[in-house]
C-alpha cells in the first residue's frame, strides 16, 4: 500500500511538472487594445506592419496598414518618442477587399513607402511616399508601377548588397509568383522598372500561394504551394530562394534550379519532381497544403508556418516546419478548427491564422478555438519549440473573448518594442464586401500593447462653440482667435445636389471639393494642393454582386462631413471623419475669420480652438 501511494504521489509531481512547462499562468495573459475601430487585412501582402527606428534617436515608430469595408486604405502610426498616434487616410473609394491591404517599405533615405493593389483587377500596383522621413502622416501624391495582367500582393525588399534599387515580389504573370527590380523612388517620388517583371515558377495548379523573407543581404527565399489548396489535392508546400546577385533561383541548399528571367521552373505535386527536387519540397503528405509565413533564423535557416487541412476541409492542423541543415521537420502544434468565419458555404481553407516571430523564430502565435464564456471563439496562443524543434511550451494569450481574435501578425524589426502582436478582431464574413454579403470583414485592429494617448481635454483653448444645427449659413462669418494658432471642427451636412464646390474660405484660401473628382483640394492664390481621397466610400459595392470584375463603382458621395482644420508650426492639416487627409506647408499664413461656403447645406456643430488640437482630441471629436 505504501508502494501504491508513492508511486500515485510521483505520478502527480510528473503531471504538476508537466503542466508547468506546457501552460503559462492565466495572470500572463495578453492586454487587448484597440488600434482602429475598423480595419481587416489578407496575409499574403507583406509586411502589413513595421516597426523602424534609427541610430540618431530621431524616429522609433510603428507603422501598422488596414483596409475598411468601405474601401478606406488606412495607415496608424504610433511614435514612441511623443505618444503620439496618427491615423492616416491613405487612399479612399479602393475595392473594399481584405486582399488590398497595403504594406510597408522604409527607404534609405527613411521616407517611408506604401504599396498597395486590388485583388486581380488591374495591372498595376499604386503607392505613395512620405513627404519626410519617418512621418506617413504627410504622403505625397500617388503613383503607378505598370505590372503584366494579374496584381495582388505586394512584397517589397531593400537588401544591403543591392542598396540602390528595391525588389517588388507579388502574384501576378499567369496568377503565379512574380519579381520585378525597381529603382528607389526619387524625390518627387517616382519609381522606374529597372529588371522585370518576370514570373518565378511555373506550376501545374492555377494559383500558387506564396510568402517571402529575405535575409536583408542577397536573398529572397519564397515558400509557395501546388495551388489554392480549395481546387488542388493534393497540394504541396515548396521553397526555393532568389539570389539577387545572379538571379538564380535556388533550393534551400544552395542548388541552382533556374534563372529568374530566362527558363521557367515548372513545379508539381508529384513524387517524381520530389526525386528530383527533394530539398524544395517542404512537405507533401497528400492533403491540402497552405502557407501563413516564411522566416529566417539566427543561423540563416527557414522556418515557416504552415497548415495541412484534410480533405474534405472540415479540419485545419497547425504546423512549424524548419529547415535542419539536412531536412525538413514539422511538427505539430494544435488542430485549428475548420474555417474560422461565419459564412458557411465559402472559403473552406481560411484558417484563422498563424505568425511567427521574426526575432524569436522559435515561437508562432496561432488563432484557435477555444470554448470559454461566449462560447466557442478563436482565440490567440503562443507555441514555443526547443533547439530540437519540437513543442516545448503552450502559453494562451486571450480568454473569454466575446467575438474571434484572428489573422495575428508580429511586427517585423521590432528590436525593443513593447508593440509586438497585433491581429483582427470581430466578425467576418467574407472577403470582399457585395450584397450577398455587405458586412464584409467587420473586424477591428488591436494590438498587445497601450498606445499612450495625449492628454484630451477639449475644453482648453475653445473660443466659439454652436451646437445646434444651423441653416443658411452660406457667407456666414466665423473669426479665429490670436495668436495665428487655431483649430476648426466642423460637423456639416453637405448640399447632395452639387458635385463639388467650396466648403470654406479663410483669408485668401480656400478649401473645397472638386466637381470633376470628388477630391478636396486647398486653394491658395495660383497654387492648389489636391487631395488624393474622394469624399466619399465604395459603399456602392454593397448593392453589386460578389466578384473581382475590374469595374470601378462610381463612389457613394458622403452627405456629411465631420471637417478638422489644423493650423500650427506653419502646417494646415486637414482631417476627414477623424483621418489625416491633407497637410500643406503655409509659412506666415493669417487668416482673422473664416466663412462657410455654399457646399456645406447646414452646421450642426462648430468649434474653434486657439491651439492646435492633438489626434486624441480629434478622434474624440470624430466619434471614435
Amino acid at each position: 500500500m505504501t508502494k501504491n501511494i508513492l508511486g500515485l504521489f510521483v505520478c502527480i509531481l510528473g503531471l504538476i511538472s508537466c503542466t508547468g512547462t506546457k501552460d503559462k499562468d492565466e495572470s500572463q495573459l495578453t492586454a487587448r487594445y484597440e488600434l482602429a475601430k475598423e480595419g481587416a487585412w489578407c496575409w499574403f501582402a507583406d509586411p502589413r506592419a513595421i516597426h523602424y527606428e534609427n541610430r540618431k534617436g530621431t524616429i522609433n515608430k510603428t507603422y501598422i496598414g488596414y483596409i475598411d469595408t468601405h474601401g478606406n486604405i488606412k495607415a496608424s502610426q504610433y511614435d514612441f518618442k511623443t505618444g503620439e498616434t496618427q491615423e492616416v487616410m491613405v487612399r479612399s473609394w479602393f475595392q473594399p477587399d481584405d486582399h488590398d491591404n497595403p504594406t510597408f517599405l522604409v527607404l534609405p533615405d527613411e521616407r517611408v513607402m506604401i504599396l498597395y493593389s486590388r485583388h486581380t483587377d488591374e495591372p498595376c500596383f499604386y503607392y505613395r511616399v512620405s513627404e519626410k522621413p519617418g512621418d506617413i502622416k504627410d504622403l505625397g501624391p500617388e503613383f503607378k508601377i505598370p505590372t503584366q495582367r494579374n496584381t495582388t500582393y505586394p512584397s517589397p525588399f531593400i537588401l544591403s548588397d543591392d542598396p540602390d534599387h528595391f525588389y517588388l515580389c507579388w502574384r501576378g504573370i499567369s496568377w503565379h509568383p512574380t519579381i520585378a527590380k525597381l529603382s528607389l523612388p526619387d524625390e518627387e517620388g517616382k519609381v522606374e522598372m529597372v529588371w522585370g517583371p518576370n514570373q518565378i515558377v511555373q506550376s501545374t495548379a492555377s494559383r500558387p500561394y506564396a510568402k517571402y523573407a529575405s535575409n536583408g543581404k542577397d536573398k529572397i527565399y519564397m515558400a509557395y504551394t501546388t495551388g489554392h489548396p480549395d481546387p488542388t489535392m493534393p497540394n504541396y508546400l515548396y521553397l526555393n530562394y532568389i539570389d539577387i546577385h545572379s538571379m538564380e533561383l535556388k533550393d534551400v541548399t544552395g542548388e541552382v534550379i533556374s534563372k529568374v528571367g530566362e527558363e521557367l521552373h515548372h513545379v508539381a505535386a508529384t513524387q517524381e519532381y520530389k526525386q528530383h527536387h527533394a530539398n524544395a519540397v517542404v512537405d507533401d503528405t497528400g492533403l491540402r497544403d497552405w502557407l501563413w509565413q516564411v522566416a529566417i533564423d539566427r543561423n540563416e535557416k527557414p522556418v515557416i508556418a504552415m497548415v495541412r487541412i484534410n480533405e474534405d476541409k472540415s479540419s485545419h492542423d497547425y504546423y512549424y516546419a524548419r529547415w535542419t541543415g539536412s531536412g525538413w521537420q514539422k511538427t505539430f502544434l494544435t488542430n485549428a478548427g475548420g474555417h474560422f468565419h461565419q459564412s458557411a458555404d465559402i472559403e473552406k481553407c481560411y484558417s484563422a491564422g498563424m505568425a511567427v516571430d521574426d526575432q524569436n523564430t522559435n515561437e508562432v502565435y496561432c488563432s484557435v478555438p477555444v470554448s470559454g464564456k461566449y462560447g466557442t471563439v478563436y482565440e490567440l496562443v503562443k507555441y514555443t519549440m526547443d533547439e530540437q524543434g519540437e513543442l516545448s511550451r503552450t502559453d494562451t494569450l486571450t480568454k473569454d473573448s466575446e467575438l474571434n481574435n484572428v489573422r495575428p501578425y508580429i511586427v517585423p524589426n521590432r528590436k525593443k518594442s513593447p508593440l509586438k502582436l497585433t491581429w483582427m478582431y470581430g466578425n467576418y464574413y467574407d472577403w470582399i464586401v457585395s450584397k450577398e454579403r455587405p458586412m464584409g470583414f467587420s473586424t477591428a485592429i488591436y494590438t498587445d500593447y497601450k498606445l499612450k494617448r495625449e492628454v484630451a481635454d477639449l475644453d482648453a483653448g475653445l473660443t466659439h462653440e454652436e451646437a445646434n444645427p444651423v441653416k443658411g449659413i452660406k457667407n456666414r462669418r466665423f473669426y479665429l482667435p490670436e495668436p495665428n494658432e487655431f483649430s476648426i471642427f466642423l460637423d456639416l451636412e453637405l448640399d447632395t445636389v452639387a458635385s463639388g464646390g467650396v466648403l470654406l474660405s479663410l483669408a485668401n484660401l480656400t478649401y473645397g471639393v472638386d466637381a470633376e473628382t470628388l477630391k478636396p483640394y486647398i486653394q491658395l492664390g495660383d497654387q492648389t494642393y489636391k487631395s488624393n481621397n474622394v469624399l466619399g466610400n465604395s459603399d456602392r459595392w454593397q448593392e453589386e454582386p460578389r466578384s473581382t470584375n475590374g469595374a470601378w463603382y462610381a463612389p457613394v458621395k458622403y452627405t456629411s462631413v465631420l471637417l478638422t482644420v489644423v493650423y500650427h508650426n506653419g502646417e494646415l492639416t486637414t482631417y476627414v471623419n477623424g483621418l489625416v487627409d491633407q497637410v500643406v506647408s503655409l509659412k506666415d499664413f493669417k487668416s482673422p475669420e473664416f466663412e462657410l461656403g455654399a457646399l456645406a447645406r447646414e452646421m450642426t456643430l462648430c468649434k474653434i480652438y486657439n491651439r492646435p488640437l492633438n489626434y486624441t482630441e480629434i478622434s474624440l471629436l470624430a466619434g471614435e
